[in-house]
């Protein structure tokens, strides 16, 4: 969808907006039903890239505490729980530049893949920059989907991280598309971007063959340290119609209400549902940022009325 049309769909009386995602949501969707994902930092800190929002960086004093690669079994314990509290996709994120076939890295991570999708769910991996090999290995371990975010529009991409272009995000998800993996990609707003940028990443992303199967939509959650620290909050009326876009934009996708819930009061987080979110992020962790925790968001569902997504466990599940 062309970003003039965009422009009119998102400059309408919100009402009217809200309404017409809505259509096409409940065209495309069960419209009671949300998806719940589990994410786990599987390597955090010490990246190379300078990405401005990012409390990973090696670029910026946050903080964080550097960790190794987590052992096999520490992850598939957290993602057994995940299970347990009803997750039907697990979300590991390496805080990479990205991983190569051949070392012992991604090696360790294949193995990682091969144990965890034994357990009935979505396998999501985030591991940065990968090309055709390593995604074809990736698929044949068992990943149903990888994410690699554009973030942002290309015109501010340059603003945001100068270590990598926002080509190279494109090359990685064409990799991922010819591999047969889903896409798993969205972006972040409140990062000082105008609203035609927020627009342009909606462009991009409705314009790639197939469409992702998966679009987070990020709050910025402005971490010390990083040179987005002192950003502002994002309008949670401005929030819903980007959703509401994203929809209409991207009909068969999951548009999932991801990084900063933690600051969106509970009606806000209805408005966006309504508007056509159907995915959420649970768990009180994600990577490095607060999330709500998993009693609130049951609490929020079961208020509005909605369902959480039943998962098909394969046979090979019940016996772990």
């Amino acid at each position: 969808m062309k970003i003039t049309d965009l422009r009119t769909l998102y400059h309408q009386r919100l009402f009217d907006l809200i309404s017409e995602s809505r259509a096409i949501h409940l065209e495309h969707w069960r419209g009671e039903e949300v998806q719940r994902c589990s994410l786990l930092s599987i390597k955090t800190g010490g990246c190379s890239e300078n990405c401005a929002y990012c409390a990973q960086s090696a670029h910026y004093a946050t903080g964080i505490d550097r960790e190794e690669l987590l052992s096999i079994q520490r992850i598939v314990d957290v993602a057994k729980r995940a299970r347990a509290q009803g997750a039907t996709r697990f979300c590991m994120g390496a805080a990479w530049r990205g991983v190569r076939y051949g070392t012992e890295k991604f090696e360790r991570v294949l193995e990682i893949v091969r144990e965890v999708s034994q357990l009935g769910m979505e396998v999501c991996v985030t591991l940065g920059e990968i090309g055709p090999a390593e995604a074809c290995k990736l698929k044949a371990a068992g990943v149903t989907a990888y994410n690699h975010n554009i973030d942002t529009s290309p015109e501010f991409y340059r603003e945001i991280v100068s270590t990598h272009t926002f080509q190279d995000r494109l090359n990685t998800i064409a990799a991922v598309q010819n591999s047969g993996m889903s896409v798993c990609s969205g972006g972040i707003i409140g990062m000082g971007e105008s609203i035609d940028d927020r627009l342009r990443m909606i462009e991009i992303l409705s314009e790639l063959d197939p469409q992702p199967q998966s679009v987070p939509i990020n709050c910025l959650m402005a971490m010390p340290g990083t040179p987005l620290a002192d950003q502002p909050p994002v309008d949670i009326f401005e929030l819903v119609r980007l959703i509401a876009v994203a929809r209409i934009a991207l009909p068969k996708a999951r548009v999932r209400l991801a990084a900063g819930r933690t600051r969106i009061s509970r009606e806000g987080q209805a408005l966006c549902f309504f508007a056509g979110a159907n995915s959420i992020f649970f768990g009180d962790k994600l990577l490095t940022a607060k999330n709500p925790e998993v009693d609130v968001d049951l609490a929020l569902l079961r208020e509005l009325g909605l369902k959480v997504e039943r998962r098909n466990v394969p046979a090979v599940a019940t016996a772990l």
